[in-house]
């Protein structure tokens, strides 16, 4: 969206940009003839797409590939790539403003080149892109159309005014941000993922309308630029997925780092005054008004599911939710199977890529892999990082799952002290009796990596007894894991079972 009244500005695509747009979406491209029928036709062309057409023509089968805008989607152009670029630069000015903690000195006027920062992510998202390229496509053998896809019948559709077949189809069209309707926001100008990554120049006052993931990542990144940011959440809490000791921990620090989170807080208006924006914000029965350079939305995601025609193929679908699928991701048309965030719920890149897997299977192969058995991490990439994988103890109980909680402070944890981050905690729940991992919440620096072992023991059935004997390099902040771990196996030490080994080396 053209940004009004802003006083900050966007920069022309420059030797990155260009790049990119040459791997993803070249300007001289022609679509090529279509084939007779294809094996599978995949609408999208994000992480969903691209995995499922590089895994459908390896195993030999006929692919084509539809994309309306670039490929590499959400997660290369406006999604992961660039936002885990700008956090890295932010958290280096974070922790050169604390120099002093690590014994070492720097100026105490610290300048931010925001203008850099920003072309550092477009060389790396330009340098990535080279992953996503068409030519790489090309090279697999699948056959690239850029264009609007419409469903014309329950086995074909049309882009660009080409007919394709198909014997199956997969739509994976991701999904676009949820810019609730507020009163002037329009016509103010607004920020959301699509388009803040095109700034060169930093608002010096920030709103942020929501607190989820992509809103507390953002909010934090540019307040450690520099920026005054204010967090608006309609909810009592942020982040609230997530267990409340580890949203604590996040509040303190965004705390520390002079976020200003307002919980309970609705925006319920918006003006321009000359180059301000004023927000009436309305918590319970107080009504208050500030004044700030730039909104930026981070309210959700929808599906993107409007334009594909999708009643003339017989595919049911909800504009909230998006494609309605089975188990086996298959749609209410049998030959057309969804992906990614055009159906799931929980809208990661890893589980667009995951869930892409399942179609090739089910879809060409007869397979018959199920969703629901996937063991899905997730990471919300603040400082400290907040990292998921299994059960809640809420769920567990709603489950009358009998639960056993062991959880290591990072201040326990040598690695963390001497990195100074010892900010957080490893949590692992188990089935009481047992050693059954039924899930973990990590806070940590690194939260994001650690949690990667859990998720492996989980899927491979292993306990977290069996964690106790895994040898950890020393010192490593997963060292938490294993004391964990340690900690588990002491409680089976029970006093009949001391009774008898001091009877035995009393012996």
């Amino acid at each position: 969206m053209q940004q009004r009244n802003a006083p900050y500005s966007t920069a022309p695509p420059d030797a990155h940009d260009r790049e990119r747009l040459e791997n993803v979406h070249p300007a001289e491209w022609r679509n090529p003839q279509p084939a007779d029928r294809y094996s599978l036709v995949v609408v999208g062309a994000g992480t969903a797409g691209l995995v499922a057409a590089h895994a459908a023509a390896a195993l030999g089968a006929k692919v084509a590939l539809i994309e309306r805008d670039l490929l590499g989607g959400d997660c290369l152009n406006v999604g992961c790539v660039p936002s885990k670029a700008i956090i890295r630069t932010a958290r280096l000015y974070a922790e050169m403003r604390n120099a002093e903690q690590y014994g070492a000195q720097v100026p105490s006027d610290i300048r931010v080149d925001f203008a850099a920062v920003m072309e550092r992510m477009r060389g790396i998202r330009a340098r990535i892109s080279r992953s996503d390229s068409v030519h790489r496509l090309i090279a697999a053998g699948v056959d690239v159309f850029f264009g609007q896809a419409r469903f014309t019948g329950p086995d074909k559709l049309t882009v660009d005014g080409a007919k394709l077949r198909f014997k199956k189809a997969l739509i994976a069209t991701g999904a676009r941000p949820n810019t609730s309707c507020i009163p002037g926001l329009v016509e103010a100008g607004y920020l959301t993922n699509e388009n803040i990554f095109d700034l060169t120049e930093l608002p010096r006052r920030l709103l942020v309308i929501g607190g989820g993931p992509l809103g507390c990542e953002l909010a934090q990144a540019f307040c450690r630029f520099g920026a005054q940011t204010i967090i608006a959440q309609e909810k009592p809490l942020f982040l609230p997925r997530e267990e409340r000791d580890a949203a604590q921990l996040l509040s303190d620090a965004f705390a520390r780092d002079g976020i200003e989170v307002r919980l309970n807080t609705r925006a319920v208006n918006v003006r321009v005054e000359g180059e301000r924006k004023l927000v009436d914000l309305v918590s319970d029965d107080y009504k208050s008004t500030v004044a700030v350079d730039a909104i930026l939305i981070g309210t959700g995601r929808l599906p993107n599911v409007d334009g594909l025609h999708l009643e003339a193929a017989g595919v049911d679908f909800d504009t909230t939710t998006g494609i309605r699928v089975d188990d086996f991701l298959c749609s209410s048309n049998r030959r057309i199977y969804a992906a990614g965030d055009a159906c799931l719920e929980h809208k990661f890149t890893h589980t667009a890529d995951a869930s892409a897997r399942i179609v090739v299977q089910n879809a060409l192969f007869l397979g018959r892999q199920r969703l629901s058995a996937l063991t899905i991490p997730w990471c919300t990439y603040t400082d400290p990082a907040i990292a998921h994988v299994g059960l809640y103890v809420r769920q567990a109980r709603e489950r009358n799952i009998p639960v056993k909680t062991f959880t290591i402070p990072m201040h326990d944890v040598d690695r963390a002290i001497a990195d100074d981050e010892e900010v957080g905690f490893v949590k692992i729940h188990i089935k009481e009796r047992t050693d059954r991992i039924l899930g973990a919440t990590i806070v940590a620096r690194h939260a994001g990596d650690m949690i990667n072992e859990i998720t492996l023991a989980m899927v491979a059935g292993i306990g977290l007894r069996t964690l106790a004997h895994v040898i950890h390099a020393y010192p490593t902040q997963a060292e938490a894991i294993k004391k964990a771990a340690d900690a588990y196996n002491r409680t089976r030490l029970t006093p009949r079972l001391q009774w008898l080994l001091w009877r035995w080396l009393t012996w």
